[in-house]
């Protein structure tokens, strides 16, 4: 038998076998004999299981042995192991000593190899469901993408599935999913995004949800907000399991594609129509027009948005920009970056604009019939600029890149368009006391035609009434703001002459609708005006038509009709913020005032629009004046929809009553908010003052109204009446009452169904208070023809009276 000498301390050490095992020395080196009664097994420990045992010696269990052991193996007491049953001993380290008198105390200890990776929570393998028959793409409308990357669409869910090494417990196991996008992803600048693993998704947040679990296969329902950073995102997994405190990481290899969405209505590239979408975002192929106005030609040009690799391009083209990926989320930044990039003058952007006629080591632009090619070789070269390219061809190649991050864009053509190259709103033409032209002046021109891009968004950056389309000049004019670039800039400001708003509103209304001043030199090197020509730019403006190869004319987007009071008014207010604002005479007064009031709180949904409009005459002499007036739809967002209403108002300057706009008249036009914009604009005839007014304004909904029922307690029912009257002479369809209440009650959806026109609704809803004190219960009314109607209560809720509740039977809350 082996034995020690009292007080001699047996040390286990890293690898040992541990107990009475054939040929192992103990720490003196002696052999420990075979007991016949113990296995002969050894088993070597990982440094992963010694550090397991470590973290969680409570997992280990006490193996049945007839041995006493005395002291502590690693801090948890052992005991005598008798009058237990079949155990897992506990495995010490390699540093534990065991302590006692008698030498054939020692200890068994068994570890099951599976036991620590059954705890473990990892993450095997990722499928993005990112095939084009996946509903990802389906649903994204990213199905023509020729990629097998994940390519999603703002401000909607999608779906992705999870291996895991075991099965998901939502009570012991965590979850969560990072994203990041750019060389320096930072939480505060929206580049690195967690994602948390939630319940329910609420609209406008980062959130992800579990939607179905087959044993280790997990599927996530993941939920962006519609200001999303676009651009290619890194996607890692993480995962803890709260018995051990372990945690894991899964760094995905494939990219995640986010683009702008033009089908979701808060997105503020959002367009209304399935036609227009498939049209301005879909379509890969489109028509650009040339020549001149009487004789225009038609070539067909191939954008190629989903062909492979030009997303990728496209992306790059923004990375190659001095633009942070933290200012991708706005579509008005990455217009006006794309559209400094596409010409390559000061940054290297994808194409060099040759004029010369000579295009030797390069393309000629007219040899170009597509995009595709040149985005590729950009690419492919490192972001060395394409030669060559002119107006058609930086026109199309924008196309490309704008429908490919999913903003609508047309390729555009204005023909007779002029290059202000002073800010002055009119394209100049000098001569001397001769009549001879001074060329070193003349430097404004005229070009037969032009190319450049509209492209769809609303303007919230400017006042309501500017979204919709912008118009963007790729090819390298004049510098704005020290870059070759122009816009977006609003047609609506255009063609109102509102030049004074951003982006390059002056150039593109010069382009489009400046006059044509000669100037003669006179003896003392002044200049006067001697002939002008007001209908010499800005003709025939096209692009494809929706749905078909046709050319549609656009220039009434533009500018009014040619020689109208609106569009001469629109150039004379234009070009009062130009270089020379005296071109044109100056009002001899402006002692009249324009304005649009409305009686009390305005207009109601499914009322007659009701305005007055004042025209006010401050002078002692008579005026006269002729008011246009246009009453036009308009989203929230600002961007105009239709108009409703035009008409011609002949004012003898006195306060006139303003026409009556009937419901009947603009009811199948509304859409989401109910607002309307009111343009006047006109022309005083014996002072020539301008006048101009727009005033926005919505349609008041009706309340919801709720009326508690009897006094609150908490944990004691009651109830509150909700009544609603439909303003509306037509049916409103599958109506739903959401009422929801901090301290009351969650959100519930009363389900109404059709509410015939001007008929009344009442329901009444059942809750319990659970938390004392001032509360309020909040309805709205959920209807596809009739939104923000919504309403509010405030319920003061008491203590529970224990002995009131006794006497009626209930039971308070526990």
């Amino acid at each position: 038998m082996f034995s020690r000498m009292p007080g001699e301390r047996l040390s286990i050490r890293d690898n040992a076998a541990v107990g009475r095992f054939h040929g192992v020395s103990a720490s003196n080196g002696q052999a420990v004999p075979e007991r016949h009664t113990e296995s002969k097994m050894k088993k070597e420990e990982s440094g992963c299981r010694r550090w397991f045992r470590r973290a969680c010696p409570c997992c280990f269990r006490r193996q049945n042995s007839s041995y006493d052991v005395s002291g502590d193996v690693d801090g948890v007491a052992a005991g005598d192991g008798e009058n237990e049953g079949p155990t897992t001993p506990l495995t010490p380290t390699g540093d534990t000593e065991l302590d006692g008198e008698d030498s054939s105390n020692s200890i068994l200890f068994f570890f099951s190899p599976s036991f620590s990776s059954e705890l473990t929570l990892a993450v095997r393998s990722v499928d993005l469901l990112s095939r084009k028959s996946d509903r990802n793409k389906k649903e994204h409308h990213t199905d023509q993408y020729n990629s097998d990357q994940l390519i999603i669409r703002r401000g909607q869910t999608f779906q992705i599935e999870l291996d895991l090494s075991r099965p998901f417990n939502p009570n012991t196991d965590k979850l969560h999913l990072e994203m990041k996008t750019g060389p320096l992803p930072q939480v505060s600048k929206r580049t690195h995004i967690i994602i948390p693993l939630v319940d329910e998704l609420q609209d406008e947040s980062w959130e992800a949800k579990i939607v179905e679990q087959n044993v280790n296969r997990v599927k996530l329902s993941v939920n962006s907000p519609v200001t999303a950073v676009i651009g290619k995102y890194k996607l890692t997994i993480t995962t803890q399991c709260l018995k051990t405190g372990e945690t894991t990481t899964h760094d995905h290899d494939k990219d995640i594609y986010m683009l702008f969405n033009p089908w979701c209505e808060d997105d503020t590239v959002y367009m209304e129509g399935e036609k227009e979408l498939k049209e301005y975002v879909l379509n890969d192929t489109g028509r650009i027009y040339y020549g001149t106005e009487k004789q225009i030609g038609a070539r067909t040009w191939n954008f190629g948005q989903f062909d492979e690799g030009i997303l990728e391009a496209c992306l790059f083209v923004l990375d190659n920009s001095e633009v942070p990926p933290s200012g991708r989320g706005d579509p008005v930044n990455v217009v006006r970056v794309i559209s400094a990039m596409i010409n390559s003058p000061d940054d290297l952007g994808v194409l060099e604009g040759n004029w010369s006629g000579n295009y030797a080591g390069g393309t000629s632009p007219t040899a170009w019939s597509g995009s595709v090619e040149i985005l590729r070789q950009y690419h492919r070269e490192g972001g060395k600029p394409v030669k060559y390219g002119q107006c058609w061809v930086f026109s199309g190649v924008t196309t490309t890149v704008l429908r490919c991050l999913g903003i609508p864009t047309r390729s555009v053509t204005n023909f007779q368009s002029a290059h202000d190259t002073d800010v002055s709103l009119t394209t100049d033409v000098y001569f001397d006391e001769n009549m001879e032209p001074i060329h070193h002046l003349n430097s404004d021109s005229v070009w037969n035609f032009h190319v450049w891009n509209d492209c769809w968004m609303a303007r919230p950056d400017m006042p309501p009434g500017m979204g919709g389309w912008q118009a963007v000049d790729s090819t390298p004019q004049e510098t704005s703001h020290g870059t070759f670039r122009c816009g977006p800039a609003s047609l609506a400001a255009i063609r109102s002459g509102q030049v004074y708003l951003k982006f390059d509103t002056p150039f593109v209304f010069a382009e489009v609708n400046s006059d044509k001043i000669y100037w003669q030199r006179n003896l003392d090197g002044t200049f006067g005006q001697i002939h002008s020509e007001k209908k010499a730019v800005g003709h025939c403006i096209s692009t494809k038509a929706v749905g078909s190869d046709e050319r549609v004319d656009i220039t009434h987007l533009y500018k009014y009709p040619e020689g109208s009071e609106e569009e001469r008014i629109a150039v004379e207010t234009a070009c009062r913020y130009g270089s020379k604002p005296d071109v044109y005479s100056s009002p001899i007064a402006e002692d009249v005032r324009v304005e649009v009031m409305m009686e009390g709180e305005g207009p109601r949904m499914g009322g007659d629009a009701q305005l007055k409009i004042v025209v006010k005459n401050t002078s002692s002499q008579p005026r006269r004046t002729t008011l246009h007036s246009q009453v036009a739809v308009m989203y929230y967002t600002g961007v105009l929809k239709d108009t409703v209403k035009k008409d011609t108002l002949n004012v003898e300057l006195n306060p006139q009553e303003g026409a009556r706009l009937p419901y009947t008249q603009y009811q199948n036009q509304l859409v989401d908010q109910a607002a309307l914009m009111l343009t006047l604009s006109g022309r005083v005839s014996e002072t020539q003052q301008v006048l101009a007014n727009q005033t926005s304004f919505r349609l008041r909904t009706p309340d919801l109204n709720i009326e508690p029922m009897g006094e609150a307690y908490v944990g004691k029912e009651m109830s509150a009446k909700i009544t609603f009257t439909n303003p509306l002479p037509c049916t409103l369809r599958n109506v739903v009452i959401r009422v929801e209440g901090l301290g009351l009650r969650d959100l519930h959806p009363i389900r109404v169904g059709d509410v015939s026109k001007h008929a009344n609704v009442t329901v009444t809803e059942h809750f319990i208070p659970t938390i004392a004190g001032k509360r309020k219960l909040v309805a709205s009314l959920d209807c596809r023809q009739l939104t923000q109607v919504h309403g509010v209560a405030d319920i003061d809720v008491h203590e529970t009276d224990k002995h009131q509740i006794f006497i009626f039977g209930d039971t308070p809350n526990r």
